[in-house]
Order: structure tokens, then sequence, then C-alpha cells
């Protein structure tokens, strides 16, 4: 085919140079998304991926999604935006990447990476020392001892600071920092027990990951894609004991909260997830926190100062 025809009421037709790869997934929920270094070389929109199911495998068994709605990975979409979310029901199966460049371009094909977004292992309480390295290890952190009597029960991955531990009843992540968190998990060691709760990650509009319990990774990390809120809730007969209370802030400026186990905290616009604050009270009193603090739910976002 030419590069372009000329015939009348015709467009102009160019040819991209094009790159086509498959992979095989194991059965689970994976983002595909382009390296953040790839916006350094993205022109127009290109370079640009398209991720579906390869011809050969049957219906049903691949779901794809793109985190913005046209289809298309693309780094002028930003971070966390241009991404596709891939589910597969059952494993081995292979899926389609094709990467589309500018005709011009002299830049190899970008390279492609995939973060499972569940089943990854989170820090556990023996791993405390560990965890608490990698925090100090990050530029600008400072290393504190932990006070004698602090249980980690939250771990989380959060932007520019590295792994973060924290107890039931402390911020995990900080207000106003506008660092967002890539992914956490949640693993009681007191009142409940850890497979007592479960938990999501907010990963797109619409687009919930699957439930992770007891401890499990859910999100990415070390990605730059962030999450975009959360929901937890109670199970197992805990539900009828406890209360979860949930608040939550985002880079926006926005505050959500407090608000009961089950309800998804998510900004309207949609903006990263920046913290949030988890208790769990005994039923009355978790209610009646939830209850005081509805008129915070919907919040909007601070304004910029002039």
């Amino acid at each position: 085919m030419s590069n372009s025809t000329n015939s009348p009421g015709q467009d102009q037709v160019v040819q991209l140079k094009v790159h086509g790869s498959l992979m095989t997934f194991d059965a689970g929920l994976y983002c595909v998304f382009l390296p953040p270094e790839s916006a350094a070389h993205c022109v127009n929109g290109y370079p640009a991926v398209t991720v579906t199911q390869a011809p050969n495998m049957p219906a049903g068994v691949v779901s794809i999604t793109t985190i913005d709605d046209d289809g298309v990975i693309s780094a002028s979409h930003g971070a966390g935006a241009g991404a596709a979310l891939v589910r597969v029901s059952r494993g081995p199966a292979q899926i389609l990447v094709t990467t589309y460049q500018a005709p011009d371009s002299t830049m190899p094909a970008p390279g492609i990476q995939v973060a499972r977004l569940s089943g990854e292992p989170v820090a556990t309480p023996g791993a405390a020392s560990a965890s608490q390295a990698a925090v100090a290890a990050q530029p600008g952190a400072v290393a504190q001892a932990p006070h004698p009597d602090f249980k980690p029960e939250v771990a989380a991955h959060v932007q520019r600071r590295g792994d973060v531990l924290a107890s039931i009843g402390e911020w995990m992540g900080e207000p106003g920092s506008q660092n967002w968190i890539e992914g956490f998990g949640i693993a009681p060691q007191s009142q409940i027990a850890p497979e007592d709760i479960e938990y999501q990650a907010v990963l797109g509009k619409g687009w919930l990951s699957p439930w992770a319990e007891a401890g499990q990774y859910c999100g990415s990390r070390g990605m730059a894609l962030p999450i975009l809120g959360l929901c937890v809730r109670l199970k197992n007969g805990a539900e009828d004991k406890f209360d979860i209370v949930l608040s939550a802030t985002f880079t926006d400026g926005t505050r959500l909260g407090p608000v009961s186990g089950g309800e998804t905290l998510e900004a309207e616009s949609l903006a990263p997830l920046e913290a949030f604050h988890l208790e769990i009270l005994p039923r009355d009193a978790g209610a009646n926190a939830a209850a005081s603090g509805k008129g915070a739910k919907k919040a909007s976002p601070r304004r910029k100062a002039s």
C-alpha cells in the first residue's frame, strides 16, 4: 500500500510504523501500560498501543477495557490514565499488543509494562523492619523507631515514599501531601481476624479491583499507577459486632467521609487517592461515627491559591 492516496473524495492515508506482540497471562486481573518515561517521546499521541484478545482465544476468557474510553493506551493520557485492564477468567490466555509509531519516528518500539492487580502478598507484622528500611531509603525520608505497641496492620505503597506501614486507627498516607497511593493491604491484629475484612481499590471510572482479604496486596507497586479510591467491609459475622468507619483524602483536595463499611470512596474528579483513615468500632459506636460525617461525604475539591 502506498503511503498516501490523492484520489478525489478520499482522505489522505498515512502508514504508521506498527509492531505486534503476543503476551501470555495466567488467570487474574492485570494492568497493561506504557512506562512513565514514554511521555518524553510522545508526539501527537504517538507512540500508542492497543490491547486485544488474540484471534485464537475462545470467547469469554479475556475481558479488556481501557481506563480512557477511546480504546487506546498513550503516554499523552498521563500517569494512571493511559492503561488497559485485562481480566483473564482462566489461563493461560494470549493477548495481542499492537504498538503504533509515527511514520518518521526513529525510536525503537516502546516497552510495555504489566502490573498484576490481585494476589500479590503484602507486608506482614514480621516484615515490619524490612518495610521501615524501605521507607527510610527514600530520598528525604527520616527513619523512626516504631513505638513498642506499634501493630503494622495497614501497608501501602505511597508515591515518593515507598512501602509504608500503619496501625488501624492511624492515617495511611499524608493528607495534603499530593503523594498518591499505588496499592494497599489490610490485616487487623486485634478485635477481628485478618480474614474478617475485605477491600477493593478503585482502578478507573466504573472499575474496581477484585476483593482482597487478610493482608493481600491490592493495586500496583512502583508502577506510577495511582488507585483512585477504595471500599472496605467486614464479613464472616464480624459485621454483626463491629462497624467500619472510613475517611479519605485525594490529590485534588477532596475529603470524603467518615462513611460506613461497604461504601466506596472516590472523588467526583477521579483524582488519585492520597490518604485514608480506617477504624473498626463496636457496632453502635461505628454507626454513630459514620452518621456524624455524612455532611462531609461530598466535600468539594480545594481551590488553587490565586
